[in-house]
């Protein structure tokens, strides 16, 4: 008897399992607000040096603003104030032709930045000046964020597998939220970017285990279903995060502001149920029978799970070894097991690459940094609805090439369009991250159903760790715009399709049964 039969007898998807995917959607709903903060927090708003050392004795004081800007910061060459040098000295007789450039010597900027809040009203990057020569700073931010992410993967992982579902998705939530109350109170920059690892570590946890926990609890009709809702609780993340960052201009009320909903997830999630899969799988019957139970209870088939007694279900799953420890290692020890997890790393890089530089590319389009964040969101709906339909009539393989594929066509149009064309620009650029969030909600679900149970939640562990990569290096690719303007859209479009590449060697999983043992992968594939 496999799990999937015990599931149809008890209704793979009643009110039991509405209620775990209920619970597991709103609690990612803090994920996108958090892994989208640096879009806000530490934006660069327009600066200029702050020239009042020239101001000795008071001799700009018949002066106006605009006019101690002409005397104290040189014009660049596309006719702006440079934002990180100023004048040795006035240089007043430009104010009878502010157009003339000069030959004056000009400095660094002396005693700090001034930085035009009309916008964001504090950024951590007004904060602590990180502009100019310590711009590297700035997206470092983000790094550091995401490389917490990137060993919270691993770690989270390996600790679900071992430890069960529930209590490690439940420290999730406790140190994710402790930790970004804590960064909100950052008084240096470096205690923020340690605080900011700590909550990238511990957010991934959510993350991933709860897309392993919905999966594991339905039934095969329904595995699609709950991998398009599960990652419209992104969607739906990222598009109020919008609204929050448009009313919430301070970085540090922002940072409260996402993570004050776990707090009432929190509350909600002690009701949480573990996974029956993986007790069965660990060789723990009376509890997985106790959750059975309470399924069968809440889904009205009480009159099957008294059939199925505890000691039926050590039959459901049979393991290679009895009480067996997985790690990371029984990844690698199999051929078509190694081979299954290098393909699938290589290939959530990629995708997670695409997405997140994306997505972190909110400026110089049409509309403003909220509208951007909101469009962004908002063609996420449709393209992700349109997968419920595509994974059944074209199955998960092939949509995650489809919309691959597309992506690199977004990015390589762009490229040739011409800089004054913004609005067909801010189009394209809105459609690609559409078709590039429906290729990584497919690809959660596919590597769900692809890994076995016994090594399911570390193989998310271990191939988010590679998407965790792709997404540290994200903010670093966009700045190979300073070698040329097109260079990062040119990566990008050759890793789309590097994904493309990689996907069409993997196997299938639509209308299969998951499996549940390293042995299944050698003996089936």
């Amino acid at each position: 008897m496999r799990f999937e039969s015990v599931l149809a007898g008890i209704n793979g998807f009643g009110r039991f399992q509405k209620m775990i995917l209920a619970m597991c959607f709103f609690g990612r709903f803090s994920i996108p607000c958090h892994f989208m903060l640096n879009n806000f927090i530490a934006d660069v708003p327009a600066h200029h040096c702050d020239f009042s050392s020239l101001d000795v004795g008071g001799v700009f004081r018949n002066l106006s603003m605009a006019e101690k800007l002409v005397v104290s910061i040189p014009v660049q060459e596309d006719g702006t104030p440079s934002s990180c040098r100023m004048f040795s000295e006035p240089q007043y007789h430009l104010l009878q032709n502010s157009s003339n450039f000069t030959d004056a010597r000009t400095v660094p900027c002396q005693t700090g930045w001034v930085y035009d809040n009309t916008t964001l009203r504090s950024t951590v990057t007004s904060q602590w000046d990180l502009v100019c020569e310590r711009r590297g700073k700035n997206k470092a931010t983000a790094t550091i964020f995401f490389i917490g992410a990137m060993i919270g993967t691993v770690t989270s992982g390996s600790l679900s597998d071992r430890f069960g579902r529930r209590i490690i998705i439940l420290l999730s939530y406790v140190s994710t939220m402790l930790f970004g109350f804590a960064s909100a109170l950052s008084t240096s920059y470096v205690m923020f970017v340690v605080l900011r690892f700590f909550t990238g570590f511990c957010i991934s946890g959510i993350l991933i285990i709860a897309a392993t926990l919905t999966v594991e609890w339905v039934d095969i009709e329904h595995r699609k279903l709950v991998g398009v809702i599960d990652s419209l609780a992104w969607t739906f993340g990222s598009a109020v995060f919008a609204g929050i960052a448009y009313l919430v201009t301070d970085w540090r009320w922002l940072t409260v502001s996402v993570t004050s909903p776990l707090i009432l997830i929190l509350i909600t999630s002690w009701w949480l149920p573990e996974s029956a899969r993986w007790l069965i799988a660990n060789g723990k019957h009376e509890q997985a029978h106790m959750y059975l139970k309470r399924c069968a209870q809440m889904n009205k088939a009480e009159n099957f799970i008294d059939v199925i007694k505890t000691e039926t279900l050590s039959d459901i799953v049979v393991t290679e070894k009895k009480d067996r420890t997985y790690s990371l290692l029984d990844l690698i020890r199999t051929p078509k097991m190694r081979r299954l997890a290098l393909s699938t790393g290589l290939l959530w890089f990629c995708v997670s690459t695409t997405y997140f530089s994306i997505s972190f590319h909110i400026t110089g389009f049409w509309l403003d940094i909220y509208f951007t964040q909101f469009a962004y969101s908002l063609i996420e709906i449709p393209t992700k609805i349109a997968l419920y339909f595509l994974l059944d009539k074209i199955g998960r393989r092939s949509t995650v090439v489809g919309t691959q594929l597309i992506v690199a066509i977004c990015l390589g149009i762009n490229i040739l369009l011409p800089k004054d064309m913004s609005l067909v620009i801010t189009v394209i650029a809105v459609i690609g991250k559409g078709f590039s969030s429906a290729g990584f909600a497919t690809l959660v679900l596919y590597t769900a159903e692809l890994y076995p149970t016994v090594v399911r939640q570390i193989g998310l562990g271990y191939n988010s760790f590679y998407g965790r990569i792709g997404t540290a290096v994200a903010p670093f690719i966009l700045l190979l715009d300073e070698v040329w303007t097109e260079l990062p859209q040119a990566v990008l479009c050759c890793t789309a399709l590097l994904g493309v590449i990689i996907t069409r060697i993997l196997p299938e999983t639509r209308d299969k049964c998951m499996l549940e043992t390293i042995e299944d992968i050698e003996q089936q594939w």
